[in-house]
């Protein structure tokens, strides 16, 4: 009998096919030939799609999801619940243990964005710092590493085991929600640095985790005024931000400029209709639509499968959030349950603003497509967290933790 976690894994590997199909579509660039040639396109044929770069990739990445698939997460699980939190230390807040290993923990994800900006491994694109380089004896190129995806998927681990071990107190605010928060937006802050887009990303995931841990919904509105503030400074301070927003507003003030990239998304995007062109005989991936291979593979897939391809990749995105809330619901650990919202909620959002962004619902963010878009980084610890979701489905009619530890499921579900 099929279990919530084989059609994740079936929906996933489906979403990375597409993957490796699209990019290499993609990447078909104008070669100059001879006058008399007939042929003025460099294709792609079966062989560079069968041992590419992209297959190994995606490869590695179901190696990845499972291998995670297998892990003894009710193991994990009675870990995160071990040992008792104290009631004096309840009320130390900043002070607590929790707290000091959720800011160690925080600490080695900044310093990991932090090497973005070392000469010698860092790798600017587009003036952004976003990758490591990792130079692999016997590699012809450097193995480029994204700090800000580990970053997004260590967070959902630490606040899920932080607020399955102050359970008790999340409602409150000084010792439940702040140290959380100080944390989160500690992290979001050195996201936001190079990458306002996930950065924006990690902090309503982990809001949304938060709340569904018991915080209250009103000490966060309490924060929405320093939160635009602050969103606002981060935009004002660059100058590429603030273009984005007006093209957003007007691209077609500045069509070859500040409006380009989404004029030509959309433009992929219409002239895709129903149908779409074919695959591989797109025209905007020739030059004209920049980041066709990550951040607007999307539009690619429009003007290629037209309307019809764009409905079946929503509608995988679609299937797999719903078996994904299918296991969060039936989970009886209050540890796991989180750290599986975290992960489906995160798929969810990147998702959501991605596809916002490509039909020009959205400013330009650079979120890549989840398990779609180009980037060996993003495919195997997506790929892998997904294997944890699958896990904790699997091992959903193992015995839960101790009974005298708190392992009672949150208010989600």
């Amino acid at each position: 009998m099929l279990r919530s976690s084989h059609l994740v894994a079936l929906t996933a590997i489906a979403l990375l096919m597409i993957g490796v199909v699209m990019v290499n579509s993609a990447t078909m660039a104008v070669t100059p030939v001879a006058a008399d040639a007939t042929i003025a396109t460099s294709g792609v044929s079966i062989t560079s799609v069968l041992f590419g770069r992209t297959t190994i990739y995606m490869l590695i990445a179901v190696m990845g999801m499972l291998i995670c698939w297998r892990l003894p997460v009710r193991e994990l699980a009675r870990r995160a619940h071990a040992v008792s939190v104290p009631s004096h230390q309840i009320q130390r807040g900043l002070f607590s243990t929790e707290f000091k290993t959720i800011a160690f923990a925080a600490a080695f994800f900044i310093f990991l964005l932090g090497l973005a900006y070392v000469p010698g491994l860092q790798r600017v694109v587009n003036g952004s710092h976003r990758w490591i380089q990792l130079p692999i004896p016997g590699l012809g190129d450097a193995l480029s590493v994204q700090p800000s995806e580990i970053a997004k998927w260590g967070m959902v681990i630490l606040l899920a085991w932080f607020a399955t071990r102050r359970a008790q107190v999340m409602h409150r605010f000084l010792p439940g929600l702040l140290p959380a928060l100080v944390v989160l937006g500690l992290v979001c802050i050195a996201v936001v640095a190079a990458d306002l887009g996930t950065g924006f990303l990690i902090f309503c995931a982990g809001c949304i985790l938060l709340i569904a841990a018991g915080a209250r919904i009103w000490h966060f509105l309490a924060f929405i005024p320093l939160g635009a503030m602050a969103l606002l400074a981060a935009i004002m301070m660059s100058p590429y931000r603030v273009a984005r927003i007006t093209a957003f507003l007007d691209p077609y003030a500045d069509p070859k400029g500040t409006g380009y990239h989404m004029i030509q998304s959309m433009l992929a995007v219409m002239n895709g209709e129903g149908f779409g062109r074919g695959l591989g005989f797109g025209i905007q991936k020739f030059g004209y639509l920049p980041e066709d291979q990550t951040d607007f593979i999307f539009a690619i897939i429009c003007e290629e499968l037209g309307i019809g391809g764009a409905f079946v990749v929503a509608s995988l995105f679609g299937a797999l959030i719903w078996f994904g809330i299918g296991i969060v619901r039936r989970e009886k650990d209050g540890f796991l349950q989180l750290v599986a919202l975290g992960i489906i909620t995160t798929i969810a959002i990147q998702a959501l603003i991605n596809l916002a962004v490509v039909t020009g619902l959205g400013p330009t963010k650079g979120i890549a497509l989840p398990l779609i878009s180009n980037g060996g980084t993003g495919w195997l610890l997506t790929s892998m967290s997904l294997g944890l979701l699958m896990a904790i489905d699997r091992t959903q009619d193992q015995p839960l933790a101790e009974p005298e530890l708190d392992t009672r499921p949150l208010v989600v579900g």
